[in-house]
């Protein structure tokens, strides 16, 4: 009894009413944005294997870490400091990329999305009480990433696109979804 308290407390529940999210279509929309300039398939079977693996556990643990732990430890105390700490540490997390060799303006870029992909994510979790639709963009999202095509002249476009789209997903499920 305890454990499916605790897994229903994290979030690990189907969500109520998905139809007041849009039946979370619009995160189908952000996470297609690693195919607009088409598909790389420079890759082998096994590293895309082990990359969509990778991306699975990472997507999980992020969401449990971000969402799960942190945003409803903080939430206890005051709401509106445990949605911007969650979003704002969530993209800050991505300077990690730099270790992997990115580039400074494109991580510098990706940490500013993240943060508005967080505060969405943070959103969908308080309101839906379930992390699940959070973890399945989240690792849609990252294990698209291998077949991304990389340039440069997209990344204004792209990070523009993801703010204002998550930014107004967002608004919507707060102005139409009650706590």
């Amino acid at each position: 009894m305890f454990l499916l308290k605790r897994i229903e407390y994290y979030g690990l529940t189907k969500a109520k009413d998905p139809k007041k999210y849009l039946y979370f279509i619009p995160l189908v929309i952000i996470f297609s944005v690693n195919l607009w300039n088409g598909i790389n398939t420079n890759h082998t079977k096994n590293e895309i294997v082990f990359h969509i693996l990778t991306m699975i556990n990472v997507g999980f643990l992020e969401e449990i870490i971000f969402r799960g732990f942190l945003f409803k430890m903080m939430a206890k105390d005051n709401l509106k400091t445990a949605i911007i700490v969650s979003s704002i540490t969530f993209g800050i997390g991505h300077i990690v990329n730099l270790l992997n060799g990115a580039e400074v303006f494109s991580t510098l870029m990706q940490i500013c999305y993240a943060i508005a992909i967080g505060y969405l994510f943070v959103t969908i979790f308080y309101k839906s009480k379930s992390l699940i639709p959070c973890i399945l963009a989240h690792i849609f999202i990252n294990a698209s990433s291998i077949f991304k095509v990389e340039t440069n002249n997209m990344l204004y476009i792209v990070s523009i696109f993801l703010v204002i789209s998550c930014l107004g997903y967002t608004f919507y499920i707060n102005k139409t979804v009650k706590d």
